[in-house]
């Protein structure tokens, strides 16, 4: 598995306010990931309207293919219209392919295809249990379904 990492800051000059900033991130992140089958998130300077600190992450089994997609957004983030590209970060993780256990048949890997279970079922409950408690908790009239 390999996985492209992109940090990167956009700068809106133009911005009169927080919501003039948004509108120009969301549509950022949903072209590059309409485009490039990307996941895209604001992860910094939330509070501030002329700047936007995003993560851009790419996965595949091929290190070729995810440098290529990431080297087409950096592309298209130094032509932007509107804001323009700050500082930039790009990293590429390659880590090992999940092997099948010995002996293993392709039914096997079929159904163990989401891998072992990290939480126990009895951890789990007691997860559901506890959201579910905060839940009620943050439930007033304001927050009624």
């Amino acid at each position: 598995m390999v996985i492209g990492i992109l940090q990167f800051e956009i700068v809106v000059p133009h911005s009169e306010s927080l919501k003039d900033k948004r509108r120009v991130v969301k549509s950022l992140k949903d072209r590059l990931h309409r485009e490039h089958q990307v996941s895209v998130a604001e992860i910094g300077a939330l509070d501030h309207q002329r700047i936007a600190l995003l993560g851009l992450a790419a996965v595949s089994s091929s290190a070729p293919f995810v440098s290529g997609v990431l080297d087409r957004v950096v592309d298209k983030l130094r032509h932007l219209h509107g804001a323009r590209l700050g500082d930039l970060r790009r990293e590429i993780i390659s880590g090992s392919a999940m092997s099948l256990p010995e002996g293993a048949g392709a039914e096997e890997a079929e159904a163990d295809e989401a891998g072992p279970l990290v939480w126990s079922e009895e951890e789990l409950a007691d997860l559901e249990r506890e959201l579910d408690e905060a839940g009620d908790e943050n439930a007033g009239p304001e927050n009624a379904r």
